[in-house]
């Protein structure tokens, strides 16, 4: 089998829309990595989970795990202000000290069961202004083309702020290649395309010039011991645009996005087979 690329970097983020945590290795799992988006933030005035397309400040915010989390349980993730504040997401003290630094009323939740439907209910019906408005989209750009979604999964996340039971966008993982941000920073030289504006969980280094991705969906790789369905190009939003680390605000890379890559960066996956991916793992067309 021909190698494709190799893993960089491995991350997970314990708290959805927050910055995360760079592993050497981890057992990925049916549901993707244990703990991935384990947390995430309610906006009490909508009655809605909420990330950063909300509150873009939480991208300043950092979250990790002390300890390793176990599957389907609320381990405490340790958050870090950028005023270099720490509590636990266990902490009595922590929907307070959040709700002060995002200038809102806020909780933090760890994951609900499936079953509970008003939890992970959408508020709002998503028509065309309000997907303009959660995409950051232009009046004078295209909205995507969502009818590539499986259907099931579009009708999920057009009732629900994510699959019930998890906090994900969409879909367990997010794979992201140096050669799509590479590509991108060729159109645009005057912004920043870098890895943690996307969030991916893998990145792969060493594969095809161009959007290489685009040419894994709907094709299964292997990495390590596991093996991954790549359903479809990832679409981006706002989020890429917001101040994160030490990259500054730039609405421009959206901008980019939209006109050079057809809206999107990167490619979602499901996990077909369970194992482990370390650094420096192979990607492997099956």
């Amino acid at each position: 089998m021909a190698t494709l690329g190799r893993v960089a970097e491995i991350w997970r983020y314990p708290v959805k829309s927050m910055r995360g945590e760079s592993l050497e290795n981890v057992n990925f799992g049916i549901g993707g990595i244990t703990g991935d988006r384990g947390w995430a933030i309610r906006d009490e005035k909508s009655g809605e989970i909420r990330g950063a397309k909300k509150f873009p400040k939480l991208m300043q915010c950092e979250a990790r795990y002390a300890q390793e989390p176990q599957f389907n349980e609320d381990t405490g993730a340790q958050i870090s202000l950028p005023n270099g504040e720490r509590f636990s997401t266990l902490d009595d003290k922590a929907n307070t000290l959040l709700s002060k630094f995002l200038d809102a009323e806020v909780s933090l939740h760890g994951h609900r069961p499936a079953s509970d439907l008003e939890h992970y209910k959408r508020q709002e019906a998503l028509d065309e202004q309000s997907l303009r408005d959660l995409l950051s989209r232009n009046s004078d750009e295209p909205l995507p083309d969502l009818s590539t979604f499986p259907p099931d999964v579009l009708q999920e996340i057009s009732e629900y702020t994510s699959p019930r039971g998890t906090y994900f966008d969409a879909f367990p993982v997010h794979i992201l290649t140096t050669s799509w941000l590479k590509t991108l920073a060729s159109k645009n030289p005057d912004s920043q395309f870098a890895p943690a504006r996307f969030r991916p969980n893998l990145l792969i280094d060493g594969a095809a010039d161009g959007y290489p991705e685009n040419d894994w969906c709907g094709k299964t790789i292997r990495i390590g011991d596991a093996a991954l369905e790549c359903v479809l190009p990832t679409v981006r939003c706002g989020m890429t645009t917001h101040a994160t680390g030490e990259l500054p605000k730039d609405t421009q890379v959206l901008r980019t996005i939209v006109k050079n890559s057809e809206q999107n960066v990167g490619a979602y996956a499901n996990v077909v087979q369970a194992g482990e991916i370390k650094i420096g793992d192979s990607v492997e067309l099956l």
